[in-house]
């Protein structure tokens, strides 16, 4: 996902856009039921396969299969199809199958927008009951599609919530909740909620990109209230291109933090609630074991619930190093 990672270069065509073209019409929930048992044998040489007289997969775009390799050093991969009615044909959705390493095929099928609630409903509980095998499976996808369809299709992940409407009161404390982890001079990771003065922790010039060590003075831990909380997910890709496919290297961090808490972007520095998806932040790439950008793929805000959140005072440097993602201190 670099080069701006591109990954998120949201670079194509919006998915409404798309769908607007093609005239779709609304997927059933029996028609998605059906399509999940639709399969090809071969997606390296079925492109176009016809079921029941009435239905097409169609290879999405002619696009060449991904190939993706995640921290745990497993490679996947995941072939895209175009789910078309015969009678009109009117697109349906996307049928994405995805084989692991030991070549095990799961299928899934993302409905255009028109589908109904339900179909909707049963497509978030097949993707996740996927993720629970599969790990990541869901940031994968989310990948894949926020690549090839657009920002807006990635929304559509998220349930078409409206995550405004979760939030909680903003207040004026700019701290994490106390389960995020500190990186620690030992090269070892703490709880926030666990750390004490004299602990010796990580922080990262911004402009260098070199890490030092750093005494904490102090931990501040503020009374328990029900914070907004705004979560970013930030994954690094690097992609190889071939003839015969993309091959995909993809790591990822996760930070939640109070909206007003300040980070560095490539731009310039902004309170973390600030941020939009598809801007860079510096993070340790647990692989290469260096700072890089990497690139917002996910921003959601919501209430975190009835809770303690803290911040950390150190003796010396701007930024701490929190879940794998540099944050400046307060």
């Amino acid at each position: 996902m670099h080069k701006r990672i591109l990954i998120l270069a949201f670079s194509l065509l919006s998915i409404g856009t798309l769908q607007a073209q093609t005239n779709p019409r609304p997927l059933t929930l029996d028609e998605y039921k059906k399509a999940k048992a639709f399969q090809i044998k071969d997606p390296d040489t079925e492109t176009y396969v016809k079921f029941e007289n009435s239905y097409i997969l169609d290879r999405y775009e002619m696009r060449k299969p991904y190939f993706i390799t995640g921290d745990d050093g497993l490679k996947k991969r995941m072939d895209l199809y175009k789910l078309i009615a015969k009678d009109g044909m009117q697109e349906l959705g996307l049928v994405v199958f995805y084989t692991n390493e030991k070549g095990k095929r799961y299928q899934t099928l993302v409905p255009d927008f028109t589908a109904d609630g339900k179909v909707w409903e049963q497509y978030f509980e097949d993707i996740h009951a996927i993720d629970k095998e599969e790990k990541n499976f869901v940031l994968k996808l989310s990948y894949v599609l926020s690549k090839e369809m657009s920002y807006q299709q990635y929304k559509n992940i998220n349930q078409g919530k409206d995550l405004k409407l979760e939030s909680a009161t903003y207040g004026n404390d700019i701290c994490f909740p106390g389960d995020q982890e500190v990186a620690m001079a030992s090269g070892g990771k703490k709880l926030l909620r666990d750390i004490r003065p004299g602990d010796r922790v990580v922080t990262v010039d911004p402009k260098t990109k070199q890490a030092t060590i750093t005494q904490v003075k102090e931990l501040v831990a503020h009374d328990a209230s029900n914070y907004a909380i705004t979560r970013l997910v930030t994954v690094s890709a690097r992609e190889v291109a071939s003839p015969k496919a993309t091959e995909v290297h993809l790591t990822s961090q996760v930070l939640e933090a109070t909206p007003n808490h300040p980070m560095m972007t490539r731009e310039s520095q902004k309170k973390m609630g600030e941020i939009r998806e598809g801007e860079e932040v510096l993070c340790l790439n647990k692989v290469t074991k260096t700072y890089e950008p990497y690139t917002v793929l996910q921003k959601k805000d919501y209430a975190g619930g009835v809770q303690k959140v803290y911040n950390m005072v150190a003796a010396e440097g701007t930024t701490f190093l929190m879940n794998g993602v540099m944050v400046m201190q307060k």
